[in-house]
């Protein structure tokens, strides 16, 4: 007890030559405000850096916390600015799949589709050597069974898409529901479409009512909720590049471009959708193909329905027998390799409306990323919140964006406890 009747810490180091304040420095306890005070107030002194540097200098200055470093721990989890420097992106349990994920109904009735490219193509030839122009493609991934059809479009404006979609489904038939992200990709690649976060372009959307079928778009800077389509580009994109090469420094036409992404189409669905087995008595490996063309020699199924002579009976049945083959093994082999979650295990608490959180924005540093004002959610069919509206001030002007969660890092909320 020092003559003010404050407790200090006794110790040995009286003869240290220390100034008194770090020999004997004040006991404060760690969970009075007081001691939240002193912790906040040297926190912002080192310029919000990790427990160590603020308890060395809350000793330094003659204080010693009663169970410091949790205190202090505690006071910087919850400090707002050492959140926008570190904290991490929020993220959600991964959800369920789709019900167009495990549909069994025919080949492309649900899809997914995307626009990548552009490819330098030679249009014409001119006095002065050629004329290049840049042509894109869209992808079609069928949601249930992976396979994948590609149409080339020669520009980025409405006409050209609805074409593609014109000979997409000449081909392979009507389409219940498509399905496309809203990110830099997609919006980048097709803003001639104007499709965005606030419906469709006129054109498109009357064409697609008249076949009845429904557009739903998953949220910007939302990549990984597509990833069933995305996949696809990447396996596309590593197939055409090995083709180009071998290609050489021949110049590109309309008509080479359109056979290689032929060749890839064919060869994306011929890849194996599940494990390829070892066992003589199943050689043959489930594939895309297996459904679409229907020319690989499947086993037949158990005597049932549809036996063994149906296979060199009528051709409907032979159909019927090969397409209920694919469906059983589709079931049995690729379904159950769906079960488990390889990421976002966990649940997390959910992000909700009035919290305040830093919106991510790839092109610019971490330091200049926008605060802003969590409006409103969109809860999941499981109750998961995975998709946020943001309300951010810029130069004056309110914005609201539509983010998923893995965009935002939380800040604070208006309930104190979360």
């Amino acid at each position: 007890m020092d003559s003010h009747g404050l407790l200090r810490v006794g110790g040995r180091l009286s003869k240290s030559g220390l100034p008194s304040d770090e020999i004997h420095p004040i006991l404060v306890p760690g969970k009075q405000h007081i001691a939240t005070l002193v912790i906040r107030h040297f926190h912002e002194k080192v310029h919000h850096q990790g427990w160590h540097f603020a308890e060395g200098a809350i000793r330094a200055a003659g204080f010693w916390l009663v169970g410091g470093k949790r205190s202090i721990s505690s006071r910087i989890f919850t400090c707002v600015t050492c959140r926008k420097l570190r904290g991490k992106q929020e993220e959600q349990k991964m959800a369920d799949l789709p019900a167009d994920r495990l549909s069994m109904d025919p080949s492309f009735t649900y899809v997914g589709l995307d626009v990548f490219g552009p490819w330098l193509v030679t249009s014409r030839r001119t006095r002065g050597g050629h004329a290049n122009s840049k042509q894109w493609a869209v992808i079609f991934t069928c949601m249930s069974f992976r396979a994948i059809h590609i149409e080339v479009v020669e520009a980025m404006d409405t006409s050209c898409f609805i074409n593609a979609l014109r000979r997409f489904f000449a081909i392979r038939g009507p389409v219940k529901q498509l399905r496309s992200d809203c990110g830099t990709n997609f919006v980048g690649a097709c803003k001639e479409l104007q499709i965005g976060s606030q419906g469709h372009n006129k054109q498109i959307e009357t064409f697609l009512q008249e076949r009845e079928c429904t557009w739903q778009f998953n949220p910007p800077h939302a990549s990984h909720m597509g990833g069933s389509w995305e996949r696809m580009i990447g396996i596309t994109r590593c197939i055409l590049d090995a083709m180009l090469l071998r290609h050489g420094t021949v110049k590109l036409t309309h008509e080479v471009l359109t056979t290689f992404l032929a060749e890839v189409t064919a060869i994306v669905n011929t890849r194996p959708v599940t494990a390829v087995s070892t066992d003589a008595d199943h050689p043959l490996s489930l594939t895309p193909a297996t459904l679409l063309t229907q020319k690989i020699g499947v086993p037949p199924l158990p005597p049932g329905q549809f036996d063994d002579k149906d296979l060199f009976r009528r051709q409907w049945r032979q159909v019927q027998s090969l397409a209920n083959t694919f469906w059983e093994r589709w079931k049995r082999e690729y379904i159950s390799n769906q079960q488990g979650r390889r990421i976002w295990k966990n649940e997390k608490p959910n992000i909700q409306a009035g919290d305040v959180v830093l919106l991510r924005e790839k092109q610019t540093k971490r330091s200049y990323w926008p605060i802003g004002l969590v409006t409103d959610t969109f809860p999941s069919d499981d109750g998961k919140v995975r998709k946020i509206e943001v309300r951010v001030i810029r130069d004056g002007t309110e914005r609201l964006f539509l983010r998923p969660v893995s965009e935002a890092v939380f800040l604070t909320s208006k309930d104190s406890h979360k």
